[in-house]
């Protein structure tokens, strides 16, 4: 039996894009039951936008397989849908009367080192009982930064795989090709 010419899919879970998407939603959920009131439209369309963060990164890495274009798609949508949830933080933090730290605030710095040296990756809800929903919501606009970010990066590099491979209609016309050529190809013409 001949080897798949198809190319592994899945993986996602590996991604860290996928695991920061994830604590996103997470956080998400527990932000919205702490600070938004219950019944409003705002809290259903933050988890939804946070799901869809998540829910469309595993897609497109699980789509990969047949279609590099859906894959291209699913992981712009979930870009976009992060998008989408950072302007709702935003919104709360300024119909709230509250400070949203730039890149460049003290406590930004203070909590991008958290995230990245303090195993916050296994641990995300550690201190977040303490936080006010200044603090929370700028934690999760700057996780949706980092994680946009390294979505963008992940476009680039699918794009690239695109461009180097081709999409399965390519490929299988070239496996095609390789087969026929070979000396597994046995069927004579009449």
């Amino acid at each position: 039996m001949m080897k798949s010419f198809l190319p592994p899919s899945g993986g996602y879970r590996n991604l860290k894009a996928y695991k920061y998407a994830e604590i996103i939603h997470d956080l998400t959920v527990i932000f919205v039951d702490k600070f938004i009131e219950r019944g409003s439209r705002t809290r259903d369309q933050m988890v939804q936008a946070a799901r869809s963060g998540k829910q469309n990164i595993a897609e497109g890495s699980m789509a990969s397989m047949t279609s590099k274009e859906t894959e291209i798609k699913l992981t712009n949508v979930a870009k976009a849908s992060l998008e989408e949830l950072k302007i709702d933080y935003e919104d709360f933090i300024r119909q709230h009367n509250l400070p949203l730290w730039g890149n460049n605030h003290q406590r930004t710095a203070k909590l991008k080192h958290y995230i990245e040296n303090n195993d916050f990756i296994n641990q995300p809800t550690k201190y977040i009982a303490q936080m006010n929903g200044e603090e929370f919501a700028n934690m999760c606009i700057t996780l949706i930064y980092k994680t946009t970010y390294m979505l963008a990066r992940l476009l680039v590099k699918q794009q690239e795989q695109f461009l180097a491979t081709g999409g399965i209609k390519e490929q299988m016309y070239r496996v095609r090709i390789q087969y026929r050529s070979s000396s597994h190809a046995t069927v004579q013409d009449n």
